[in-house]
């Protein structure tokens, strides 16, 4: 079975047959993009680039594998197209996903290629040899992160390639705190670390903190599903590891949610002890006893424990605007493009 998940996992990170020419018109910028139907905010984070970049009038594009695949797990008229419907110029910038690293040699002559990693802790995944999956890249021309601690994992294993970071955002107009104080619910996501949020609540319900409180799993939602759940919920419990950015607590904490737990390391970023409760990675006491403290507290008094989240979600608001993207993203492929 590990065999053919691995196995399935290398395929997924295989590259499409990507058609090139010769150039005819200005270029364009296509961001490839797995054909993944499922939520992922690494996808998501892509069609947000696309999207920012083509309110400016900036010529961008997801290109897909398949002609006609679209995610519709959140709204969007982001352009799309396929790969077998475009035909790559020099004058056109290819940002591709870290996840493609074993494949990226096989990247045809022609356009400047960018990687977006969105997550650094993937960059030797799945690569022979634990060599360097950047190394004689055709057309490669820098790395993209997306927080601080990936940017300097990035500089550290290729002090030869420039990096840049292109923040996450963190959209106000989806996650938004509740008007009132929510009830007493726990939010968290089960498919990050499984098995420590199932030590976690059979610890807090051995001891009888978790009476009188739901804990809501969520899973295989819609981005307005998510966002109305972490309004319904006053804490929401990180379970992070190794990530990019970490946008699950983020999201939390833009909806109004104390968040305890795991930073999964670049989270430490947003995650500040003064409006959340990080604790040490892997250490599932320490979680444990973090969350039952914060739940006593919302037990006793509310307000304290909302006050919190209401801080953390402008922080959040504030640092992750959708305008400062914008600047950061035309900064970068503005005179990407007009390079020759």
């Amino acid at each position: 079975m590990r065999r053919a998940l691995v196995a399935r996992e290398r395929r997924a990170r295989r590259l499409p047959r990507l058609r090139t020419g010769p150039a005819t018109g200005p270029g364009r910028l296509y961001f490839l993009c797995p054909d993944h139907a499922a939520p992922s905010g690494g996808v998501r984070m892509i069609y947000r680039c696309v999207d920012a970049l083509a309110a400016e009038q900036v010529p961008a594009t997801v290109l897909h594998h398949r002609a006609g695949f679209r995610c519709r797990w959140f709204a969007n008229d982001t352009p799309v197209t396929g790969a077998d419907r475009a035909t790559l110029t020099p004058r056109d910038v290819l940002v591709v996903p870290e996840i493609y690293g074993p494949s990226l040699r096989g990247l045809p002559e022609g356009p400047k290629v960018v990687v977006f990693n969105q997550n650094a802790y993937l960059t030797f995944q799945h690569v022979p040899g634990g060599r360097s999956p950047y190394h004689q890249v055709p057309g490669l021309r820098g790395l993209l992160a997306v927080s601080q601690d990936n940017a300097a994992y990035l500089r550290f294993a290729f002090p030869e390639l420039p990096v840049t970071v292109i923040p996450p955002v963190v959209d106000p107009a989806v996650f938004f705190p509740a008007a009132e104080p929510p009830g007493r619910r726990v939010a968290y996501m089960p498919r990050k670390r499984p098995e420590d949020a199932e030590q976690l609540f059979a610890m807090l319900r051995a001891r009888g903190a978790l009476d009188g409180w739901e804990p809501v799993p969520i899973h295989a939602r819609s981005e307005a599903e998510t966002a109305a759940l972490l309004r319904s919920c006053p804490i929401f419990v990180s379970l992070s590891r190794r990530e990019g950015f970490g946008l699950p607590p983020a999201e939390a904490m833009l909806s109004g949610c104390y968040v305890v737990g795991y930073t999964g390391l670049a989270g430490r970023e947003f995650m500040l002890p003064e409006f959340s409760r990080p604790v040490p990675e892997d250490d599932v006491l320490a979680l444990a006893v973090a969350l039952a403290d914060v739940m006593e507290r919302y037990a006793k008094d509310p307000g304290p424990v909302r006050a919190d989240g209401l801080r953390a979600a402008e922080h959040v608001r504030r640092t992750y605007a959708p305008d400062r993207q914008r600047r950061e993203l035309l900064r970068y492929f503005t005179p990407l493009l007009e390079q020759e």
